[in-house]
């Protein structure tokens, strides 16, 4: 779980304004915190299926995201996965 503060934090460096919370890039970004935290927690508690199930949708959907964005805009998405420091 993000706090508070990561997520304002994190909207404001990927949104294009202080409310942007749909945009792909900020759902992303929140997407991969979350991704962070839950590898962690799966690896200090591996028989914790519920929270291995939960890290798997995660990773389902911010993959889903990052093809749409590079389907629709391919500067973007580069300049996000270079940001993120995802697919090297």
């Amino acid at each position: 779980m993000i706090k508070t503060e990561d997520k304002t934090k994190i909207i404001k460096e990927f949104g294009q304004g202080p409310s942007d919370t749909g945009s792909a890039e900020v759902q992303v970004a929140l997407l991969t915190t979350d991704i962070k935290q839950l590898t962690g927690h799966c690896q200090a508690n591996a028989h914790d299926y519920s929270s291995k199930r939960g890290l798997l949708k995660k990773v389902c959907q911010r993959r889903r995201l990052l093809r749409y964005l590079e389907r629709t805009n391919e500067k973007a998405y580069k300049a996000l996965i270079a940001k993120l420091g995802l697919r090297k």
